[in-house]
């Protein structure tokens, strides 16, 4: 008992010595950096942020510290700039010197910094003009495309004939059309609406989307060490993640079995003639595991602002019937 109570004594002693190293080392630097709450050992200023309106509560700390201001989300030291002429300074006026990601804990798990959103650097400038000049190859922003969106129009409207004017959530209608489009061009072909393997990936990340904004995501990005260890909604966008890879890891190797370089079909095909012309480069950034990531990326990015946009567009043209009468019109 003697000696547990010695051990005891000795741990918290330990304990309040790192707390108040790491409290000494916070309030050391404050006059290097810019203003912002005080902040407390380990946690930050996580207790002082509302996590589920955190937009809310940064505005609420410029008015307090100004325009630029630090905080610390756990042991993670963020500068935060809020207001338009400081974020245009910072994104426009000075470009070149901020235009680094951050590196986002949970992101960087689902990830592994590859792909577009996650990487960086020459990195990210390599993948970001392979990708824009082969999407273009393959009509994207070009007249070419038009044939692909009205094909799967089509396809969409005869879809909504068959719900036979029955009331129905049109969501999930536009995701795959908007979808298909999407896939025609980075896997060459467009699935159907009822394809099981097409159905799955949809809600897998539609699943993710639900759950990236959950207390315990948001904690991950805090305490990514500690969060590995405990469960919750982000191990589920982890096993998420893996399955969608498993879905395009598939796709990529029938390609490489079917693949003629001197005509590729789609995006794949040209990212993984792209590897073969790098195969002697051993510092390449043009990997299978790349070209899965890379695939999602342009799958996440179009589909979700796209098939948010119709369905705005759909809420708007119910609610101003005389603009579809115009349409009809105008037709």
């Amino acid at each position: 008992m003697e000696l547990l109570g010695t051990t005891t004594i000795f741990l918290l002693i330990c304990i309040s010595c790192l707390l108040l190293a790491a409290t000494w080392r916070s309030t050391s630097q404050k006059g290097k950096q810019p203003p912002g709450p005080i902040t407390l050992p380990l946690v930050g200023n996580i207790f002082q942020l509302n996590l589920w309106n955190l937009p809310e509560s940064l505005k609420k700390l410029s008015e307090k510290y100004g325009p630029v201001f630090t905080i610390y989300l756990g042991p993670q030291k963020v500068v935060v700039l809020h207001g338009y002429d400081v974020v245009k300074e910072a994104l426009i006026d000075q470009a070149d010197e901020f235009s680094g990601r951050g590196t986002l804990p949970l992101l960087k798990k689902l990830f592994q910094g590859t792909g577009i959103v996650t990487s960086n650097g020459e990195t990210w400038r390599q993948l970001r003009r392979f990708a824009l000049t082969t999407l273009r190859d393959f009509g994207m922003g070009k007249k070419s495309i038009e044939e692909r969106i009205q094909e799967e129009a089509r396809f969409l409207v005869e879809r909504i004939r068959n719900m036979h004017e029955q009331p129905f959530n049109p969501g999930n209608f536009l995701i795959h059309a908007v979808s298909n489009i999407i896939c025609s061009i980075v896997f060459g072909d467009r699935f159907d609406y009822e394809d099981k393997k097409f159905i799955t990936l949809i809600e897998l990340l539609e699943e993710n989307n639900r759950l990236q904004n959950s207390i315990h995501t948001q904690l991950y990005n805090f305490f990514p060490t500690l969060m590995d260890h405990l469960p919750g909604p982000h191990q589920q966008m982890i096993k998420n993640i893996e399955k969608v890879d498993e879905f395009t890891i598939e796709i990529i190797a029938e390609h490489q079995k079917t693949l003629d370089p001197s005509c590729p079909r789609d995006f794949v095909d040209a990212f993984l003639n792209k590897m073969e012309q790098e195969k002697g480069n051993s510092h390449s950034e043009f990997t299978v595991e790349t070209l899965s990531r890379t695939t999602l990326d342009l799958f996440l990015a179009g589909t979700g602002t796209t098939s948010i946009t119709l369905r705005h567009g759909f809420l708007i043209l119910q609610k101003y019937p005389e603009i579809v009468g115009n349409m009809k019109e105008n037709k």
